[in-house]
């Protein structure tokens, strides 16, 4: 029988998110909480989909206490759960699984616009056969998956966490899959995902931002 997964995804406050991207939207604060919210519908809608698509996927959750963040994933289809630790990614990563209704949970970045369904789907597949697995990110020093077949995340998301989360027994998973690595945090990751093919809510404000040139 196919394992099933519950993916949980955080959203931080849309005040202290993605400051790194201010650049592409200053001085409009008001841009720049479109841009995040643009960043989680197009990871969740990726999310949803694979859930519609392939079994593998049974339960989207996100870990937000954010009213717009809530209410944006909520009418794409997700459910939400507040972030009742309020004390750092980590901490609303463990409170999601906890929450999630399949003992198989996956911990998904929030800022993946060029996720593929199909990459989120094979790369559960491949974790099913291991107590727990990575996706490191593009840079290859960071996380943007985190599996566990027992729920267990024991997450350490942050600076390096690819080698931590490997050094604490999580396997990395093989396989390319570049929208799943491609997290977003500076102008210039926008500008590869962008490369990459974004979805449609990060697409609609690609007019309004003041992306960087592509490499000659």
């Amino acid at each position: 029988m196919a394992v099933e997964w519950s993916v949980v995804v955080p959203a931080k406050r849309l005040a202290v998110a993605k400051t790194r991207l201010s650049p592409l939207t200053a001085p409009d604060g008001a841009l720049h909480a479109e841009l995040v919210l643009a960043l989680l519908a197009d990871t969740v809608s990726a999310a949803l989909a694979a859930a519609a698509e392939d079994a593998v996927v049974a339960d989207v959750v996100v870990v937000t206490d954010d009213p717009r963040a809530a209410e944006l994933v909520a009418r794409l289809g997700a459910r939400t759960v507040p972030d009742e630790p309020d004390r750092g990614l980590n901490a609303a990563l463990a409170h999601g699984a906890r929450a999630a209704r399949t003992a198989a949970v996956a911990a998904l970045s929030s800022d993946l616009p060029a996720l593929r369904p199909a990459e989120l789907g094979e790369a559960l597949r491949a974790a099913t056969g291991h107590a727990r697995c990575l996706v490191a990110d593009a840079v290859g020093t960071g996380t943007t998956l985190l599996t566990a077949r027992d729920g267990d995340l024991a997450p350490r998301f942050g600076p390096g966490s690819a080698a931590v989360h490997a050094a604490e027994g999580a396997r990395p998973l093989p396989g390319d899959r570049p929208g799943l690595r491609r997290d977003v945090d500076t102008p210039d990751d926008l500008a590869a995902a962008v490369r990459l093919g974004v979805g449609r809510h990060t697409a609609a404000l690609l007019g309004r931002l003041s992306l960087p040139a592509p490499p000659r």
